[in-house]
């Protein structure tokens, strides 16, 4: 076992709602503790901007065009997260060595190398006093890789954490539903090597970003909670199949996906309940396929899946999941001592202390990069 570092990991995710604050304990490989996760809500008026922002920058040479935009919010995100950190620093008493600063995705293309997430990390750094790694996705984009997902080497770590005390054994299998969904297989510690692929990732389809669009656009919730509003309502199976036929899906599943990626246009017309239905099982249909597709590559049924994301609260969306199946385990990863809420900002201060040792991140078999690489920019402005 290595020196073990504090960290504070930050994560604002494509569902706008606002900031995941944890603070973790790891030496970077196999050893983690959770020690405090806090959320702060975006006012309305910043989750206004974002969306705003967002929509109007479809193309790179929009990052230019925009850019005075883009600096002056990206200046109050950054004010929101120092404050947030300040908040979680007075409710720990913990010493953080650093901070792993993921930012605000705004734009992400991976055939041209380009992700854009709102976030000074010299600012931050200058206002907490404390080390900070940030740009997490820039470097692997640049060894060819697709920039996510970047969870599955700390989703491993979780896993053998849990197999440790509740010995479930092995594979594990995650699910992550977040605005995008990801799957990862994980590996036994003590087979495992970083030099070989037992570890293994990719995107599915979208998570929450379709009803959470639905939902924002005809109603004043900012999400459909517990899937409530479209189990009121019916699917239009008429509609619902002919969205299918129409997408493109991601047969090699070899793409990070982003929320620009699926439009909720198909639903027009329909009541806000109904809507909601149809885009959720459509959601649901494009999650099974991918979880389908990976019983092929493995080349045998896997009927245990541990969900993590704010998607798992979604009963009426995982009863969709497990609908396509004749028998399957999803369980929320909360029943087995994890805040399915905090994951990935528990991920990215883990992720830091990797990128402060130098240790890679990312992998061929999780974004299809050319070889294990590092990621991150480390900045200390004090």
């Amino acid at each position: 076992m290595g020196k073990i570092y504090t960290a504070m990991g930050l994560m604002s995710g494509t569902s706008l709602d606002g900031v995941d604050v944890s603070i973790i304990k790891s030496d970077g490989n196999k050893e983690f503790s959770s020690i405090l996760d806090r959320y702060f809500e975006y006012d309305k008026d910043l989750i206004q901007k974002i969306l705003i922002l967002r929509q109007k920058i479809t193309v790179p040479e929009h990052l230019d065009k925009y850019l005075d935009e883009i600096n002056d919010l990206e200046r109050k995100i950054t004010l929101f997260h120092a404050d947030a950190i300040k908040k979680t620093l007075e409710m720990s008493k913990s010493l953080v060595d650093l901070i792993g600063f993921h930012g605000q995705t705004i734009f992400h293309d991976p055939e041209k190398k380009i992700t854009k997430q709102l976030g000074d990390g010299k600012l931050l750094s200058q206002l907490t006093k404390k080390k900070v790694v940030y740009n997490f996705r820039q470097k692997d984009l640049e060894n060819g890789g697709q920039g996510a997902p970047l969870t599955p080497i700390f989703h491993n770590v979780l896993a053998n954490k849990i197999n440790k005390k509740f010995n479930l054994g092995f594979p594990l299998n995650f699910l992550n539903i977040g605005g995008i969904s990801n799957i990862t297989f994980t590996a036994d510690w003590k087979k495992w090597e970083l030099k070989v692929n037992d570890i293994n990732a990719y995107d599915i389809g979208p998570g929450n970003c379709m009803i959470d669009e639905w939902i924002r656009k005809n109603s004043k919730k900012k999400y459909d909670k517990d899937g409530l509003i479209a189990q009121s309502g019916m699917t239009d199976k008429l509609i619902l199949n002919q969205a299918l036929e129409n997408f493109e899906e991601n047969s090699t599943y070899t793409k990070s996906l982003d929320i620009k990626d699926f439009d909720i246009f198909f639903a027009k017309g329909l009541s806000l309940e109904n809507g909601a239905s149809t885009i959720t099982n459509f959601t649901a249909t494009l999650i099974a396929n991918g979880m389908k597709h990976a019983n092929r590559m493995r080349q045998s049924i896997i009927y245990k899946w541990l969900v993590c994301g704010g998607g798992r609260k979604n009963k009426y969306l995982l009863e969709g999941i497990k609908n396509s199946f004749e028998k399957i385990s999803i369980e929320p990863i909360d029943q087995y001592e994890i805040d399915g809420d905090f994951v990935e900002s528990q991920a990215f201060g883990y992720l830091a202390i990797r990128s402060f040792l130098k240790l890679p991140i990312s992998f061929p078999s999780t974004t299809g990069c050319k070889e294990p690489s590092t990621g991150g920019v480390l900045v200390e402005n004090f």
